[in-house]
Formats: C-alpha cells, structure tokens, sequence
C-alpha cells in the first residue's frame, strides 16, 4: 500500500484539476461532499461554500506544476495533520509530486488512522474540544515550493580541489526532517489560548468523526523562503449565506389554481379504494 508522505505527503493517484475549484496561481483546493465539489461562490474577493449540517466532506488539494509542492492545510484554524495552531511555514504538511492532486478526509490521528471531517455547530466542534474556536468556519491552503540547489561541479584538479571551498551535503530522500515540520512543541503563539466567546451555537463548524484508514511516512522536503500561494475557502450554513447577501432566500409561493390543474391526475398507481368499515 502506497503511504501519504508526511513533513506530511501521501502517494496517491493523480487525479484531473477541476475548474470549480479555489485556486491561486493554478494551485487548488475543492471542498468534496459525496466525492463530488461542492459549489463555491465569490463574494468581496473571498470565496465561501454552502455547510451541509451532518454530512462528512474532504478537501481536495491540486498541484498542476512540474514541481513537488508541500501544503499546510488547516480546517478551523487546526492543521489537518496534527490539530496545532503555527505559523504556515512552521506547520507540518502534505506532499505532492507534479500533477498530483490529493484528498484529505479527515485530521491525522496516528501514522495508519484519521478521522473524518463532517459539519456540526460550535458547540460539537473538534476546534470547541481542543479549546480554540477563534477560527472555526475557515478552510486554508498554503503551498510551498521545494528549494533548489545548484549543481556543484567536480574538481578534476587536486590543488584546485583542495582550494575550493566545501559543498553542502544535498539534502537526503527518504525519511527525516523538514525545515517546514512543526517541532512537537511548535505554538503559533506564547502563553494561553483565551477561552472562545460565548455566542450562539447556530454557526458552521467542523467535527472530528468516525476513523479511517489512512497510513502516512514522513520525508523530507526542503522548502522556498516563501510561500507559492495561499488559498481560504469559508463555510457556512445557508441562511448565514443568505444574510450575507451571497444566496438568495428562499419563498415559497401558495400554488395557483393552474398548478392545481396541471397536476392532476387520472389514476394513482398502485392503492385500493378507502374503506369506511375499517
């Protein structure tokens, strides 16, 4: 069975770039109900996708480039693989080859387990359990490029080899450390996190649901200075959506003599007629 890399990465299949996807200089990332893209919309520059309460998603992350890419991905503010709040660079994260494209279920709970995302309110949320709801309802992407290294050239001369200065190592494959891994005591910030405040427990949030199997290694990459792109997708339940001006609102009008008459209806299938005795 292949494994998800981690500094995190996982080898999977790759899959096609879909054009209702979130994207930022041709890097995306979909947001997946049923395995299907839920629709997204455009609203003051951010993009926003409609929660369905109770039903399990995926966020699917696309690299369309001829170059390995590491992406921190966060759901409410909680890194996808280990539920912490850090800087992107300082984030453990997902690695994918050229024209990869990968989908992430759930939070990483150990090397071979994650748990699914699905919506439910604040009060029921992951983010509510781990203590830190001041992000809930966001979906973040940053991705990274891998670092280049010049090729260094072989000394054929031994007086000229022994004048030059000495190579840096090239950074080894495999297993190890990133310099974009997050250490186990990594904190995007010092002291304690403010409890959430209180508010009414109507709003869009993520839970942490039922296990799955999902086996990750961890490798190293090395990564850019900075990030390639960076990408947020909000959500929130439908009548958030409409209050925001971003969906309509639903009425429903009484039907009309003509809709009476343009359902009717000779015969029903199947039935018997009703019977006063009984």
């Amino acid at each position: 069975m292949k494994r998800m890399g981690l500094v995190m990465a996982l080898m999977t299949a790759a899959l096609p770039l879909s054009c209702v996807a979130s994207a930022t200089g041709g890097y995306s990332i979909e947001v997946l109900v049923d395995g299907r893209p839920v629709q997204e919309y455009y609203y003051r520059g951010k993009g926003y996708v409609e929660a369905l309460e109770g039903r399990e998603y995926s966020v699917r992350i696309s690299n369309p480039t001829p170059s390995r890419v590491a992406v921190a991905l966060a759901v409410d503010g909680l890194n996808s693989i280990d539920a912490k709040h850090t800087a992107a660079r300082q984030a453990a994260k997902w690695v994918l080859d050229p024209y990869q494209a990968v989908t992430i279920d759930g939070w990483q709970t150990s090397g071979a387990t994650a748990r699914r995302f699905f919506f439910t309110t604040e009060s029921h949320s992951y983010a509510n359990w781990i203590g830190d709801t001041r992000n809930v309802g966001l979906i973040s992407a940053v991705f990274f490029r891998e670092k280049r290294y010049p090729v260094t050239r072989y000394y054929q001369d031994r007086e000229e080899r022994s004048r030059a200065p000495s190579a840096a190592p090239a950074p080894s494959g495999g297993l190890g450390e990133s310099d974009g891994k997050a250490s186990p005591d990594a904190s995007g910030e010092s002291g304690r996190i403010a409890p959430p405040v209180p508010q009414k427990d109507d709003m869009a949030a993520t839970g942490i649901g039922r296990e799955l199997d999902h086996r990750v290694t961890r490798v190293h990459f090395d990564l850019e200075d900075m990030p390639a792109a960076s990408i947020d997708i909000r959500y929130e339940y439908r009548p958030e959506l409409v209050r925001l001006g971003i969906l309509p609102e639903w009425h429903r009008c009484p039907p009309t003599p003509l809709d009476r008459r343009d359902g009717a209806r000779g015969f029903e299938d199947g039935g018997f007629a009703p019977d006063p005795y009984r």
